[in-house]
């Protein structure tokens, strides 16, 4: 991989009556770290089923998107160029189990004490906080914001 692709990655908050969903990171690169279920967009894969695929394989969970709540670049702790999509979506369903190969941990937290989380728990922070914030004030666009954006 070219160190100046951007690596696209959708995530996705899965909500349920004034909580979210969080993982528990078990890869080296963010070992320990708390984060949205997410992961990168394989080939031929359009954002949607990106985030939908992830949700299930990190949480056993079938998910509905909603809405999205935008899109987030940033570098990585590794230095590579990330393009992340947010989708907020619901659980269709409770068969909840976390996936032991890339997860520590999983579990439902009240959404507005991830902004009181220290920096240093989430798998970046600022991301996670900005998501937070329009999680909690309810900024959220049209799924159709993404469709046909990346495919």
């Amino acid at each position: 991989m070219n160190s100046e692709e951007n690596i696209i990655v959708a995530s996705v908050s899965v909500l349920r009556i004034g909580e979210v969903f969080m993982i528990q990171e078990k890869k080296a690169s963010a070992y320990g770290l708390w984060n949205f279920p997410s992961g990168r967009r394989e080939a031929g894969e359009d954002l949607a089923e990106t985030a939908v695929r992830e949700v299930k394989e990190e949480t056993g969970l079938d998910v509905r998107l909603k809405v999205v709540t935008g899109v987030y670049p940033f570098r990585s702790a590794s230095g590579q160029q990330v393009i992340l999509f947010h989708f907020v979506g619901e659980a269709a369903g409770d068969a909840l189990r976390v996936q032991n190969d890339e997860i520590m941990d999983g579990r439902w937290v009240a959404i507005d004490t991830l902004l009181h989380q220290p920096d240093e728990q989430l798998r970046e922070a600022k991301v996670i906080k900005q998501i937070t914030r329009r999680l909690l004030r309810k900024e959220f666009y049209p799924l159709d914001v993404f469709h046909g954006m990346i495919r």
